[in-house]
């Protein structure tokens, strides 16, 4: 067992999840932020209703959104997911946490992507409710809407169950995951710059 984590809690890179975590957490939460640059270099986001399908997050808006413009002159996004937007009285042994992820767009417009992925994300919106499925697909299904699907190409992760054994000391050290150059090599940089020691 590691030792109780009782002081750096600026070092969090140590805290991924693993591939079933993420797969969990980018199933059950419910809602994401995508984020874009304007032209003018201001990055904005936008909460999403989201599919995680296939290892890609699969969104939707009408095509006439500023985002739409941005994205396809600049497909280089990020979205973060939390569990904080997980459904109500969602089990605790689910991860807690959230990760962000850098990615690229591509949109989509064919029947066929749109009936699986309306369809989907219907499902997942109102699990319970196949009135409510039924309407918010119609509302889906506009001439004007487009689909986005982002492919990750890098996440950054934190884990907060993970973080808050290793805190009470009750993980295993091999659960850990590597301390990584931001944690290490730039922590190091600012605290040296600050006068204190390395860690």
């Amino acid at each position: 067992m590691a030792k109780a984590q009782t002081k750096d809690h600026e070092i969090v890179s140590i805290y991924p999840f693993s591939d079933e975590e993420v797969d969990q957490l980018m199933t059950h939460s419910g809602e994401c932020v995508l984020m874009w640059a304007t032209k003018d270099g201001w990055p904005v986001g936008v909460t999403h209703a989201f599919v995680w399908h296939d290892g890609k997050i699969w969104l939707t808006f009408a095509s006439h959104r500023h985002r739409a413009a941005a994205i396809r002159r600049d497909p280089r996004v990020s979205v973060n997911v939390s569990s904080e937007a997980y459904p109500p009285n969602a089990p605790a042994e689910w991860p807690r946490g959230a990760i962000t992820f850098k990615g690229t767009g591509e949109f989509f417009e064919d029947d066929e992507t749109k009936e699986w992925f309306y369809r989907a994300l219907s499902k997942k919106v109102s699990p319970n409710d196949q009135a409510g499925e039924e309407a918010f697909y119609n509302i889906l299904n506009s001439p004007l809407r487009t689909i986005l699907a982002i492919t990750p190409v890098k996440k950054i992760m934190y884990n907060a169950g993970l973080a808050g054994r290793h805190m009470a000391g009750t993980v295993d050290e091999s659960e850990l995951g590597e301390r990584l150059p931001g944690d290490r090599e730039r922590m190091n940089a600012e605290r040296a710059k600050r006068g204190l020691p390395p860690r």
